[in-house]
């Protein structure tokens, strides 16, 4: 399912004027949030003239992708990639809608919380981007000109990985160090949340309404490929604990399935020569066609709305091109989360539990990788539970 890029514009914080260090800020005309809810998500380019720079932000993120001579190599990186990508962002309508699905999210939740709790609002949602606008440093100058009271910056991947939420909460660490200010803002982090029910039901419910999409004398032969962005293998041997908070979350769908079907844990989206989780999903793929199984569905398991990696690579890529050149004989996509009502409603259930919990992140976040190299990922932990640097 697709949104008409341009379509949704909800977008409620304050805009500011310009970017950088001396933003300038419109002046407030709402009360003062007491709760601001800091979405964070790596993002996507809403044109294609913005896919460079959101490649070039990539590819500099050491802690994503961490390159040597990084600072040589992500440029040329960037710019050797850039027509391709463009390309396929071309062949989606332009570019992401993750923004847009994004906007929905939030201002869903924000209503919902509104009725379920006003007694912690009002309550005000922000969207904070690695790589695109809007950025998250910029967001958080203005979530203070805001005049936030409880920030809660919440992680829009529900399962952990340093190279995603961890990059994303350092990036809040950073700001802040670089200003040498103390927050005016009360700080909490939702780092994670692959077993939420609401998020398990969601995802049950998608994927028992694409079933029935299939004949029905092909339907017992499905299997389901629970699909998610891969990572190093030097990343995960370090102790990160995405492939097993991801694997939590397949199990835990498969049993709200009552296990109806066959299925897989598969990875994409490898960038690079070096190793990385496996098998990846197109090989899963030719591996089934191979094996005489004709009928897959694939769901996004680690995306909670429509980009790039759903609507180009496995939409276009794997269920359209690989699909055909292989003899599958169908072969669907469980469409994303997007404004199911049933996941903004779990959103905003995360939010209250968190508030109502007092606890500033789950116990899981101090703990750093046990074989971590990188020196931010410390102070953040430190920041964000105790807030000094």
């Amino acid at each position: 399912m697709d949104v008409p890029l341009g379509r949704v514009r909800q977008f409620t914080t304050r805009r500011s004027i310009g970017t950088g260090p001396n933003v300038a800020v419109e002046p407030r005309r709402d009360p003062a949030p007491k709760t601001g809810i800091l979405m964070l998500n790596m993002g996507g380019p809403e044109k294609t003239a913005d896919v460079h720079d959101f490649l070039l932000r990539l590819f500099m993120d050491r802690d994503l992708i961490p390159l040597p001579a990084q600072k040589v190599l992500a440029p040329a990186i960037a710019r050797r990639r850039t027509p391709r990508i463009q390309a396929q962002y071309e062949a989606i309508g332009g570019g992401s809608p993750i923004k847009s699905w994004t906007e929905l999210q939030g201002q869903a939740m924000v209503d919902h919380l509104n009725k379920i709790a006003p007694e912690h609002g009002p309550y005000k949602y922000y969207i904070g981007f690695r790589y695109v606008h809007p950025l998250t440093e910029d967001t958080l100058r203005l979530m203070e000109a805001d005049g936030v009271q409880n920030g809660i910056a919440f992680t829009q991947y529900p399962q952990y990985s340093c190279s995603t939420t961890g990059s994303s909460l350092n990036a809040v660490y950073r700001h802040y160090k670089s200003t040498g200010a103390k927050p005016t803002i009360n700080w909490s982090v939702i780092d994670r949340w692959p077993l939420h029910p609401g998020l398990v039901e969601a995802f049950a419910q998608h994927i028992q309404e694409e079933l029935l999409e299939f004949p029905e004398e092909e339907r017992k032969d499905v299997v389901i490929l629970f699909s998610a962005h891969s990572l190093p293998l030097q990343v995960v041997n370090r102790g990160d604990p995405y492939p097993a908070e991801v694997g939590g979350t397949v199990l835990a769908v498969m049993e709200k399935l009552k296990y109806s079907h066959s299925y897989r844990l598969c990875w994409q989206s490898k960038v690079g020569p070096l190793p990385w989780l496996a098998p990846q999903t197109d090989e899963v793929i030719k591996g089934l066609a191979e094996r005489g199984r004709k009928n897959a569905l694939l769901v996004p398991i680690a995306f909670t709305s429509d980009h790039i990696e759903t609507l180009y690579e496995l939409d276009h890529e794997y269920a359209g091109e690989l699909g055909k050149k292989v003899g599958m004989k169908n072969i669907r996509r469980v469409k994303s989360l997007n404004d199911n009502p049933v996941f903004t409603q779990a959103l905003a259930d995360i939010v209250l539990q968190h508030l109502e919990s007092g606890k500033k992140c789950t116990a899981q976040l101090p703990l750093r990788c046990p074989l971590c190299v990188n020196p931010v990922c410390g102070p953040m932990r430190e920041f964000f539970t105790a807030q000094t640097f």
